[in-house]
């Protein structure tokens, strides 16, 4: 986190991320992010504006200036839009605080930003990657109980990461998952993903000298403790290499996988809404597309008029 100085903004920005993690319950990754982001502003005014001015002294002009250095740094449309999302709520906060009289940052243009389909797998390709893992070793079991977990409830892998023993309720078939912004909601599980997570909850060690929140985790890693996200990309990565997969296959694709399977299969958007905790339906919509787009390809190739080289007399 930043730390806080003499300068008003370094003070107002600290303040700000601190009311993130007490009113607003963010994560310590959404936390993380948002100090990323600001310290980018701090570093423009520190290096290229000549110094950091106090947060009552930037205007809409200062500010275009530092989106005018986001496009001369060539970053992406998504990270512009974020920082200057991150911007707006940083100066709402100083209005709200008295900090400053006016928000400077709600003058700006986001930039239009194209979305890109999000990468999924075919049934076939999701098959072949469960059953990667062996099936004869505590490490492998372990190994498709996470995939089928992910596959199966259509997590994100922090959300994965997060789950204790206590989560996973056998009878009704359901995980409770810590979803963004600390929110809980209840994901289904399938039968081949609970047989896997029995499978390997019977061969799961704890390390007893852990702290708590480790031994209660539902995936451990090979010392018996709390599993990262950065653990289970590893291991994802290890599988992809063994079974040829596209090498842009990542955890949340097989969340991708999952969402396009269901609208493919029929299910309704705004189910598919509430199994991925989605805050908002426009969110999901992303998969409609998804879907469209197979239906198109499935037409051009299959339809006799549809072919090229078929033009009309």
């Amino acid at each position: 986190m930043i730390q806080p100085g003499a300068n008003s903004l370094h003070v107002a920005i600290d303040g700000f991320l601190r009311s993130l993690k007490i009113e607003r319950n963010c994560s310590d990754l959404t936390i993380k992010s948002y100090s990323e982001d600001l310290n980018s502003l701090l570093e423009y005014f520190g290096d290229y504006a000549g110094g950091i001015p106090g947060v009552d002294q930037i205007d809409v002009l200062a500010l275009r200036g530092y989106v005018n250095y986001l496009h001369q740094c060539q970053y992406a449309r998504s990270t512009m839009a974020r920082r200057l999302a991150c911007l707006r709520s940083l100066f709402r906060y100083c209005c709200r605080e008295g900090l400053t009289a006016s928000n400077p940052a709600k003058a700006l243009r986001t930039p239009r930003a194209g979305r890109r389909l999000p990468h999924f797998l075919t049934t076939d390709q999701v098959v072949k990657l469960l059953e990667a893992p062996p099936a004869n070793t505590a490490p492998g079991l372990r190994d498709r109980a996470i995939l089928e977990t992910l596959y199966s409830a259509g997590l994100r892998v922090a959300e994965l990461a997060g789950l204790n023993v206590s989560d996973w309720d056998r009878d009704a078939g359901i995980v409770r998952v810590l979803g963004k912004g600390r929110k809980e909601r209840v994901s289904p599980i399938g039968r081949f993903a609970a047989r896997a997570l029995d499978n390997w909850l019977a061969v799961r060690q704890a390390d007893s000298t852990a702290p708590g929140t480790h031994q209660k985790a539902l995936f451990l890693n090979k010392s018996g403790r709390r599993l990262t996200t950065r653990s289970v990309a590893r291991m994802l990565e290890k599988y992809i290499a063994q079974t040829g997969l596209d090498q842009l296959t990542t955890p949340h694709t097989l969340r991708h996988s999952f969402a396009t399977h269901l609208l493919d299969n029929g299910a309704d958007l705004r189910s598919v809404q509430e199994l991925l905790g989605h805050k908002s339906l426009t969110t999901t919509q992303i998969y409609t597309h998804v879907s469209t787009e197979r239906l198109r390809q499935t037409y051009d190739q299959a339809h006799p008029h549809a072919r090229r080289g078929a033009e009309p007399k």
